[in-house]
This record gives C-alpha cells, sequence and structure tokens, in this order.
C-alpha cells in the first residue's frame, strides 16, 4: 500500500517562525505585522501559489494572506492578528495550472506562435472551476469562459491575462492536491505594553515621608504623581505580605535580627497569613485596591512580586507540610546557596504526591492578586521552580486573562533562561547588567534580536536590583550610572531601575561583592523624594525619549553601526516605514572624553545617501548636519555620555535650551 499522497506535488520547508518543532508559541504583540516565510517548491517548471492560513486559536474559519515569491524558492507574507491570545498559523501550497496557462499564453503569444489550442485550455480551465464554484462565482466564470471561446489573438490574451480573471480564478481554481505543511504553529497575540514597559520599583515600606515610620499604601499612593513625571508606566513592588518572624534576617543579611528589624519582604508568610495577605503595617487590601486604581488614572500599572517561598512561620508549613523537604533530624529544609545560606526561606518541593494541589493552590495567589486589579506579576526566581509547572499556570491565567504580564526573574544559565521564554514569560530579564564593551553589546543584542530568540524571548534590560550593584556603577558614579541609563533605555523596548537608590546615584557596596551595603532589603530606609539630581533629569528625558520615538519602542529592530574606536558603541533604529530613525553612539568610556569615526548603516535606517540630512542630538539638543556613512563623535561623560539623534531632512532648529542649563545646575 503506497502511503504517499501522489498528486500533491508542493514542498513546503523551513516554515519560520517556529520555535521547538511548535512546541511553543511565537511571541507578538497586538497590531504587530507577523512576518511569516518557507522556502516551497515543486518539480517541474508549473507556477505554484502559496499562502499563509491563520486563526484565532479555538476559531473554525481560517482566513488567508497569499504569500509572495522572494528568490531560491523563498515566500513570505505577513498579516495582522486584530485580538489578544493565541493565534496558530500555517502553509499551504498548489500547482496554480490556471498560472501556469497564462505563463504559457503570454510566452507563446510573444513568440507569435499559434493560440488557438491554448485558448481552448484556458476555456476549459474556467469550465472545471465553474463546476465546483458557489452559484454567483460560478456564472461570473461561465461568462468569462464564453467570452474567452469567442476571442482570438490579442483580445483573448488580454482577457486571459486580466486581473480580474486572475483573482476570479485565485479564489475558485482547483486547490485539491494542495499541500498543507504538516505543523500548527501558535502565535501568542499580547497587549503592547509587553513589548514596550518602563519600569520602576520601590520598596513601599520605605515610602514614608517622615524619618523613623514604616511606609503605607497611602505613602505610596503619593509617590505616584513623581513615579509618572518621571515617565515610568510599570511600578514594581517587592512583595508586600507578612514577614517571617522565625530565623527572620538582621540588617545586612546579619542571620540574627535585632528587636525592630524589618526582615527580608521575601521571607513570606507569619501569623497574619501568606501570599493572600498583607503586611499590616502597610495597610489594607481595601487601600491597596485605592492604589492600584490611583496608579491605572495616571496611566502606570502596579507590578505585583510573585515569589513561591515560605518563611518558615508561613501557614503552608503547618496546613500543608507535605509540600516542604523534610530533614532526618526533623526540621525542614531551607534555601541554600552555598556558601549562602537563607534560613529564613523554605523552597517548596515540588516533588511531593500532593503536586496537583500545590499547583491549584498556588495558581489560586495569582487568581486573588488578579481580582485585586493586578495585571503585572515580577516572578521571583522562577528558575528553580519546574517548568511544566510555569507553562501550565502562565497559560491557564491568561485563557481568561489574556492581558497578564509576567517577567521572569533569572539570572541563571542561558538554556534555561531561554525555556522559560519559550513557556510563557512575557518578559525575562538578561545579562545587560554585565555587558560592558563594544564586542559584548554587539554579540549579545545579535544572539537577541536576530536569531530566534527573538520570536521568543523579550528582553528587559535593568542596569541594577536590590541584589545587584554592578562594579561599574561602583567605580564610574554619576556618568555610568547615565551612561547605563541610556543604554538600557535605547537598547530595548523593555526596561527597569531600582529606585530611589538609582536617581540618588547610591553605590556603596558591600566589600567584595555586587551587593548594596545597608541594603534595603533588609531595612527600612527614609528617602528625600523631594530631592533633585541629574541622574533623575536623565531619567525624565530618557523615559519621555521613548515616548516619543516609535522606533525605541521595539527591540528587535535595532541596527549596529560602526566605531573607529572601540570605546564607542553606535547603533539605529527605524520604524517599518522609516517614518521614525534614530541613531545612538554611547561613549563606553565613563572616566574619558572619547572621539570617534562612526559608519551609519544608510541604507538599513533608509537614510539616502546621495544627500546631506540632519541629526538632532535629543539629549543635549544640537543639530548637526551629516552626509553619507562616516561621520565624527566626540563624548564627554561628564556632560554627555551618548547622542541619542533623530534624523531629520530639515535646517530648521527647533527652539531648545543650552546643554548647560538642562543639566549642570545640579
Amino acid at each position: 500500500m503506497i502511503d504517499f499522497a501522489g498528486k500533491q506535488r508542493v514542498v513546503i520547508q523551513n516554515v519560520s517562525p517556529e520555535i521547538g518543532c511548535s512546541q511553543y508559541m511565537v511571541k507578538s504583540v497586538l497590531g504587530q505585522k507577523i512576518n511569516i516565510s518557507a522556502d516551497v517548491f515543486a518539480d517541474g517548471h508549473d507556477v505554484i501559489k502559496v499562502i499563509v492560513l491563520f486563526r484565532r486559536q479555538g476559531h473554525q474559519n481560517w482566513q488567508e494572506v497569499p504569500m509572495e515569491f522572494k528568490l531560491n524558492d523563498h515566500w513570505e507574507a505577513t498579516f495582522t492578528p486584530d485580538e489578544l491570545g493565541p493565534y496558530e498559523y500555517t502553509v499551504r501550497g498548489w500547482i496554480d495550472h490556471f498560472g501556469t496557462w497564462q505563463y504559457s499564453l503570454k510566452k507563446k503569444f510573444e513568440a507569435e506562435q499559434d493560440i488557438s489550442v491554448e485558448i481552448l485550455i484556458g476555456v476549459q480551465l474556467l469550465q472545471e472551476a465553474a463546476a465546483t464554484a458557489e452559484p454567483n462565482a460560478a456564472k461570473k466564470l461561465t461568462a468569462t469562459a464564453n467570452s474567452l471561446k469567442k476571442l482570438t489573438g490579442p483580445a483573448a490574451v488580454m482577457l486571459g491575462l486580466s486581473p480580474e480573471v486572475t483573482e476570479l480564478m485565485y479564489l475558485h481554481g482547483d486547490r485539491s492536491n494542495a499541500t498543507t505543511y504538516h505543523k500548527l504553529n501558535t502565535i501568542e497575540v499580547e497587549r503592547k505594553r509587553a513589548q514596550f514597559s518602563t519600569w520602576y520599583e520601590f520598596f513601599p515600606r520605605s515610602a514614608a515621608q517622615e524619618p523613623g515610620k514604616h511606609g503605607t499604601f497611602q505613602d505610596c499612593a503619593r509617590l505616584l504623581p513623581r513615579v509618572a513625571e518621571m515617565g515610568f508606566d510599570v511600578l514594581y513592588f517587592p512583595p508586600v505580605h507578612p514577614i517571617g518572624r522565625n530565623h527572620r534576617k538582621g540588617l545586612n543579611n546579619s542571620t540574627t535580627a535585632n528587636p525592630g528589624d524589618p526582615g527580608s519582604p521575601w521571607a513570606i508568610g507569619a501569623e497574619e497569613g501568606g501570599h493572600k495577605a498583607i503586611h499590616p503595617e502597610l495597610g489594607t487590601v481595601e487601600d491597596f485596591r485605592q492604589l492600584v486604581q490611583q496608579a491605572k488614572d495616571l496611566g502606570i500599572e502596579i507590578a505585583m512580586d510573585l515569589a513561591l517561598q515560605c518563611a518558615p512561620d508561613h501557614p503552608y508549613v503547618k496546613e500543608h507540610p507535605q509540600w516542604f523537604k523534610w530533614r532526618p533530624d526533623g526540621t525542614v529544609q531551607y534555601a541554600e546557596n552555598p556558601p549562602k545560606k537563607y534560613q529564613d526561606i523554605l523552597p517548596i518541593n515540588f516533588e511531593n504526591d500532593d503536586w496537583e494541589n500545590l499547583w491549584q493552590e498556588l495558581k489560586s495567589i495569582v487568581d486573588y492578586w488578579v481580582a485585586q486589579g493586578v495585571t503585572i506579576f515580577r516572578v521571583d526566581n522562577p528558575h528553580t521552580k519546574p517548568f511544566p509547572f510555569w507553562e501550565w499556570l502562565i497559560r491557564e491565567t491568561r485563557r481568561e486573562h489574556p492581558e497578564l504580564i509576567f517577567l521572569a526573574e533569572a539570572f541563571t544559565r542561558p538554556r534555561i533562561m531561554e525555556q522559560l521564554g519559550k513557556i510563557g514569560f512575557n518578559q525575562s530579564y538578561t545579562y545587560f547588567t554585565w555587558r560592558e564593551t563594544q564586542e559584548d553589546f554587539k554579540e549579545y543584542l545579535t544572539e537577541l534580536t536576530k536569531t530566534d530568540r527573538q520570536y521568543y524571548y523579550r528582553p528587559n534590560f535593568w542596569p541594577n536590583t536590590p541584589d545587584i550593584l554592578p562594579p561599574h556603577l561602583v567605580k564610574g558614579g554619576e556618568p555610568a550610572f547615565i551612561q547605563r541609563l541610556i543604554l538600557a533605555g535605547t537598547l530595548s523596548s523593555n526596561y527597569g531601575l531600582y529606585g530611589p537608590v538609582y536617581e540618588f546615584g547610591i553605590n556603596d557596596p558591600v566589600p567584595g561583592k555586587e551587593e548594596y551595603l545597608d541594603s534595603e532589603k533588609y531595612e527600612v530606609k527614609h528617602w528625600n523624594w523631594q530631592q533633585e539630581t541629574r541622574i533623575g533629569e536623565f531619567i525624565k528625558l530618557v523615559n519621555t525619549i521613548r515616548r516619543e520615538n516609535p522606533a525605541l519602542q521595539e527591540t528587535n529592530n535595532i541596527i549596529f553601526g560602526e566605531a573607529d574606536n572601540p570605546n564607542m558603541l553606535c547603533y539605529g533604529k527605524t520604524t517599518a516605514d522609516f517614518s521614525n530613525q534614530l541613531i545612538t553612539v554611547v561613549n563606553l568610556d565613563y572616566q574619558n572624553t572619547q572621539k570617534s569615526m562612526v559608519k551609519i548603516p544608510l541604507k538599513q535606517l533608509g537614510i539616502p545617501d546621495d544627500k546631506p540630512y540632519w541629526v538632532h542630538d535629543l539629549i543635549g539638543g544640537a543639530k548637526y548636519q551629516w552626509q553619507g556613512e562616516w561621520n565624527f563623535v566626540e563624548l564627554n561623560p561628564y556632560l554627555f555620555p551618548a547622542h541619542v539623534f533623530r534624523v531629520e531632512y530639515s535646517a530648521i532648529r527647533p527652539a531648545q535650551k543650552q546643554p548647560q542649563d538642562q543639566f549642570n545646575s545640579f
């Protein structure tokens, strides 16, 4: 028995995007064009037609988009989903007998050969299509066949090749022997904020205006206008739950807490409750709901920390002891990362026999906070929990709430970070924090944006976190803070800062470690929220530039230029229609002025190479006339460590302050 579909002659290969042999979803956002490509061919010289079939997952009817032949049997098409949620697509191709006939008719006519038989073949093809078409189309096809039968010479050729007849046969021609790609690929269509977001992190307990007081959600509400004015649209809170008292950590991660030490917010759970409870000193659930709404009124979303771990006195430990590991001496296993010990945190044992109830309970935590208005979760250490759990949790919660966004906080091995992106995390922390050289950035951004990672791993760049104070911020001071801010905000469409320590330039490390001395993780801080700094002014400016320039609202559109000085990094971004073109040049040396000739990728950025163009520096305000690929830049890190140029084609200078007036007043 022959098991081949012998009449299907078209071959479909190398369909893209496709993640993990179609096992995982490609990431996209609402309104974004989905680019589909495939290698499609057949034996012989017949014309083929290729289409993309797509639909919202669960819907019955398919939509189709014709694919366009490019080169060497490579075909491409785009479509734009109009709903949030999962879509599926595949590729289909067939021998286009009518198209083959049109090609032959045209060639024979141009060669002045007899086309009478060709006309009869065309009539036959039209009649065959009419036999299977719906009534209205059948009438048109029959009428066209009758007209063609009566014509000869140029008139017959003109009718047979006309766009109207071509479209009619495209819609109703024979597709019975079409080949359909053997896999369905899926695309998760998310909201715009999954692709473009600006995060700000602070500890609610440090929000009080008076020294010595524990902050409340009402104190946080008073700070919302400040966060909005700085240009942030996501406000991320470390855990806001009751903090365990057993084995509570003291100041600077001391294993012994003194009376009054507040402990680490990540040691979740006490007699007041666990992951669905709020620390009593912060306020009530109603206070939290009001804060969420007040933030939304200002265009800000509150991001909750989802840390699936427990303090020793979390209610789960008594109610569900089977969810934890117990050692032979009768004690419960606490978290360790030798030589570090976290006696105040108990990891959950996902290999216990009651795992199904555990999964459901953990999902109920997300459901609870979604009911309070939360739509974004920053997930703490997801790489220490099973991948199948996260895949299930994200799929199930987003099925009902497709607007949810999950950020994976995982600084671990690359394959593990990639897997978290594949199984559903909408955004991911990255190695940006430790990239420093021109070569580092080019290699890493190319890996993120020009390989298959672009389809499933959406980076979020953070210059610092409560856990990480990188050496360049310690050594470089204010110029390094401003440099890293500009890099994060222009390289990636998603970025975040741990503040207010960032805008205040705080950089005292624990000796020999990438950690903050007197870390806010273990004590309540009092900040002068009215304090103005040069770093803070740059934060406002960078966030304004990001909002006003759509080219910066994507990450994968980055195009690197060249610089003859290794201390300079040059890159561009543009919208697909070239309506917004940006060129960024950053001095990677935070101590010394650097000069360089930079080569601009004119063609890729859509900039004409035969005429002058103007570059308007959105950082310093100056405007320069450039021409051609190679141009000169000079950057003093103590004044402006970077240029963010918008390409313009007019010499008119906008009204502006001088750079010294903008940034040298603090």
